[in-house]
């Protein structure tokens, strides 16, 4: 299969390694300016998080994660070709001091409904296709499972004209760059 495109992992341990990215409709890999931003104002939390990248496609963000120190990714990806890219991916990277990364092959909201309840994440990456509607029922399980530990944030990225308020997470950050809104989420403490 070609790949007619590669990103880049902008710092860490996999500096400048490329990333093979399959050409599936409504497949967007995080922009470098994008990643660049949002891991300068994670700075060193990422540092041991336990990582959940969502809607995984391209493997950017989580792989830029474990790059700077996570222990743990879990990248989740439907597509069985791009989740099969992925673990090859994975496969070839090198041992980072006993810091894991595991693809599950499935449907995110069925990945988050099979969790059992309780704090697992330190950082949840949740990038689905722009075109979805798939963006409140994972908030709405990641807020109703309680899956963040204390502290822990969710990162969001949406199309710049559906910038929206999310149930059960307050804004602690936020950046329109292009056709592209993201920000830093934390649970709402009212919720």
């Amino acid at each position: 299969m070609a790949y007619d495109n590669k990103v880049r992992i902008i710092a860490g341990a996999f500096k400048g390694r490329r990333l093979e990215v399959m050409d599936l409709q409504g497949l967007r890999p995080t922009t470098e300016r994008v990643r660049e931003t949002v891991f300068n104002w994670l700075g060193s939390q990422v540092v041991g998080a336990q990582v959940l990248d969502l809607f995984a496609g391209s493997g950017a963000l989580g792989l830029e994660a474990l790059s700077r120190g996570a222990a743990e990714v879990t990248l989740v990806e439907k597509d069985a070709d791009n989740a099969a890219l992925l673990n090859k991916t994975v496969k070839s990277l090198p041992d980072l001091n006993g810091a894991t990364a595991q693809v599950h092959c499935t449907d995110a909201l069925a990945f988050l409904k099979n969790l059992p309840q309780g704090p697992r994440y330190d950082l949840i990456f949740l990038d689905p296709p722009f075109s979805s509607d798939l963006l409140e029922p994972a908030v709405e399980l990641i807020v109703h499972k309680d899956l963040l530990k204390d502290g822990g944030q969710v990162y969001v990225e949406m199309g710049a004209a559906k910038s929206k308020l999310l149930l059960g997470l307050t804004q602690v950050r936020d950046n329109t760059i292009g056709q592209c809104h993201f920000g830093l989420y934390e649970r709402s403490f009212f919720f």
